[in-house]
């Protein structure tokens, strides 16, 4: 069999023509280009020279691809071919219409390119397939589909992972316009996502599908065209016969088109009506374009090795190029002469521009690389978290009127409520969503009274699924509306942790910042709960969340530290698009005292408008003391405070203790300089053992060359929170750290 299926895809095209040509040897009636191409269309000539153009130029990058990949001058062998029918939605739909596209739209984003001067598509899309530089959305981070001025955020090999969000966003476009908010794309606009018929069966997509039907089912106006591009293939797996078909087409919730995506002509007509449909509805539409899959998943897809001979090439008879060509010569649009040469024009000019972008720079530094990761602008965050609000706009959404800063000391649970009706009150814009966040207040009360305040369109209910929560976050931030999300639990966010991972933090990065998904997710985090155990109410591990790039975790302990770091998370997330992860830890909601029953010491009193926790600031309690430095957070702050009374009272030994506040990134600088000032360092970490933040902790001393200090650490143990009183067993406790206080203390 030969091994080059894109040579002989490419010499069918000509030889197709030139058999078209001898089979119909009287010349066709010329057609007017102006006019439909017949009565039940309004694709005229003109268009359809428009589109053939379209999946022509698609076509001959894909060639290009692979000449460049074969030359070690490109690095990126996905193609577009035998799905060029897509080139219709490109055409039929706004370049304001938000589209989160997968890696085979070549044609669709060429012909969405028309509707704007001064584009460059294919100079565009070769200078990613080279990794340059000066690739205008990616920067060379990765070949992507992606531009701000043609609202076409960029998607990295995705597989179903942008379903969630696209929903999140159409919804939340609806929602934007209820409230008067300003947006960016006319309040007709729908949202549009692509996909492969291997991608439905995809956890995430399932998701996707079932929030969109959830909302649509309760009257919730969603506006999304959903587009199956069904090849029949999800790399080596057939799909079964049908499948796409049986599982959308009579699915309550969904409006189903379904188009022959290698006819122009019927994909233009069927995608017509699905677009008005979605448009005038503003409901989700589900439109089925069969495709056909050409030249394999992608460059080094061995298709022989599961397909054979016979069925490549009747794949190959199904090339949408050669339905396309016929449809242009059979309208006497152009002579089987003239489409060789627009055939040829094309390859030509392709390789004209990929022989100057393979001259254009490249990333060389880890810094250019990174500088787009995690923007961050320290003076107009600060200035931003101590902007204050009119006296008269807090008064209204506190209880009686009363602002907190005049009553009295309160613990952390009321604190985050009261930091969180000042953070709606400040920015309009903003949303809060989750699970049972509304009426009931959440499952800790912390959200009590906040839909009350500020009304159902502001603080709402979510189905219970975290993926579709933090997609519906993702979604409404690219409006410019800053989401507050909550998850329940900490180990109910590892269920959805990819639509932080791989799509909220990636796309500022993959963007070059052109585009945002600022957010501020609050999570019940970790363990010490009295008389409620088990590993998914009590999960402590941090290690998939530090280990997300350009992620901002913070943590407080009490208190006043929430309110002050809210107000700055919300900043990072305003000013600079930044995602947060607000890890507020349950056993302190509700903590009043410290050392003795009814002290009150552990409460705190709401800290005054202007006052924040800057990033990486952390709070040193005992200051005077420079016998030993304990380093910790979250549970470990009340825990080695109660054991820094003991060392002090029993043992005359003084110890500072350490808050860290902020989790990711570590202020490495800070941690060196309260080593330094002990000589010793204890660090208590109540996440695991393994992948736990101690073992960050610890490299940053010996960085910032502290390794030489005495250094010791009480951890969580490598296991599941167990239930009941088996809980505390396996996590730090006071009488740990005193032993290692004590012992490093003598050393």
């Amino acid at each position: 069999m030969p091994f080059n299926r894109a040579v002989i895809i490419d010499e069918n095209f000509a030889r197709h023509v030139a058999q078209w040509a001898a089979d119909h040897s009287a010349t066709p009636t010329p057609f007017a280009p102006d006019q439909p191409l017949s009565t039940s269309t309004s694709l005229t000539g003109q268009l359809l020279l428009e589109l053939f153009d379209a999946q022509l130029q698609s076509r001959h990058l894909d060639l290009q691809a692979r000449l460049l990949r074969s030359r070690d001058q490109g690095f990126y062998t996905i193609s577009s071919s035998g799905h060029e029918g897509n080139a219709v939605l490109g055409e039929l739909t706004r370049f304001s219409d938000p589209a989160f596209l997968h890696y085979r739209s070549g044609a669709w984003f060429i012909q969405r390119s028309r509707q704007l001067s001064n584009q460059q598509p294919l100079r565009d899309i070769l200078l990613g397939t080279v990794a340059s530089s000066e690739d205008p959305i990616s920067g060379g981070r990765h070949k992507v589909f992606g531009s701000r001025s043609l609202w076409v955020p960029p998607q990295t090999s995705t597989i179903a992972s942008h379903l969630p969000k696209a929903v999140g966003l159409a919804v939340s476009l609806v929602r934007a316009q209820r409230r008067g908010w300003p947006l960016n794309i006319p309040e007709d606009s729908i949202v549009l996502c692509n996909f492969g018929d291997a991608t439905i069966n995809h956890a995430t997509a399932l998701t996707g599908f079932n929030g969109a039907r959830w909302l649509s089912y309760q009257k919730i106006p969603v506006p999304i065209l959903l587009i199956c591009e069904d090849n029949q293939w999800g790399i080596s797996v057939k799909t079964p016969p049908g499948w796409v078909e049986h599982t959308f087409s009579h699915l309550p919730g969904f409006a189903y088109y379904s188009a022959n995506g290698l006819d122009l002509l019927d994909a233009f007509n069927t995608t017509s009506q699905a677009v008005q449909y979605c448009r005038t509805h503003r409901a989700p539409v589900l439109l089925h374009l069969r495709t056909v899959r050409l030249m394999g998943h992608a460059g080094s897809d061995l298709e022989m090795e599961y397909r054979s001979q016979q069925e490549l090439e009747e794949a190959e008879r199904l090339d949408p190029l050669l339905r396309s060509a016929e449809l242009v010569m059979t309208h006497g649009l152009l002579t089987p002469g003239e489409v060789i040469a627009r055939y040829e024009h094309w390859r030509k000019e392709i390789q004209r521009i990929a022989d100057e972008v393979v001259q254009r720079p490249k990333l060389t530094s880890a810094a250019e690389i990174m500088t787009s990761l995690a923007p961050y602008s320290p003076e107009a965050v600060q200035s931003e978290a101590a902007r204050s609000i009119a006296m008269e706009h807090r008064r209204v959404v506190y209880p009686e009127g009363q602002l907190p800063e005049n009553g009295p000391p309160r613990h952390l649970a009321v604190m985050i409520n009261y930091a969180l009706r000042e953070l709606l009150a400040k920015y309009p814009q903003s949303l809060i969503f989750g699970e049972d966040v509304a009426r009931k207040g959440g499952v800790y009360n912390i959200t009590q009274g906040l839909q009350e305040a500020f009304g159902t369109g502001r603080v709402f209910n979510t189905l219970l699924d975290e993926t579709n929560i933090l997609g519906l976050a993702s979604g409404a931030a690219h409006l410019g509306i800053l989401p507050i999300p909550e998850i329940q639990y900490l180990a109910y966010f590892h269920n959805a942790c990819d639509q932080i991972r791989g799509e909220a933090c990636s796309l500022q990065y993959f963007s070059q910042d052109q585009f945002r998904n600022p957010m501020v997710v609050r999570i019940a985090s970790f363990a010490y709960q009295k008389g409620f155990g088990g590993h998914f109410h009590n999960d402590n591990t941090v290690a998939p969340l530090r280990d997300i790039p350009g992620i901002i975790i913070a943590c407080p302990a009490r208190g006043d530290d929430a309110v002050q770091l809210l107000r700055s998370c919300a900043a990072l997330a305003q000013v600079d698009g930044r995602v947060v992860l607000f890890l507020e830890p349950i056993a302190l909601y509700m903590t009043r005292d410290l050392y003795a029953p009814k002290d009150g010491l552990w409460q705190s009193n709401y800290p005054p408008q202007g006052e924040s926790a800057i990033l990486g600031e952390g709070r040193v309690y005992h200051p005077e003391a420079r016998e030993l430095t304990i380093i910790t957070f979250g549970n470990g702050v009340y825990l080695s405070m109660r054991a820094a009374r003991q060392l002090a009272e029993q043992h005359n030994r003084h110890c500072r203790v350490v808050d860290l506040r902020w989790l990711q990134p570590l202020n490495v600088e800070f941690i060196a300089e309260q080593a330094r000032i002990s000589g010793r360092v204890l660090i208590v970490d109540e996440t695991r053992r393994t992948g736990g933040l101690s073992e960050g902790i610890i490299t940053a001393l010996i960085e910032q060359g502290c390794g030489q200090l005495p250094i010791a650490r009480v951890c969580a143990e490598d296991v599941y929170i167990p239930l009941g009183p088996a809980a505390p067993l396996v996590l730090p406790s006071e009488a740990q750290i005193i032993q290692q206080a004590l012992q490093l203390l003598h050393r």
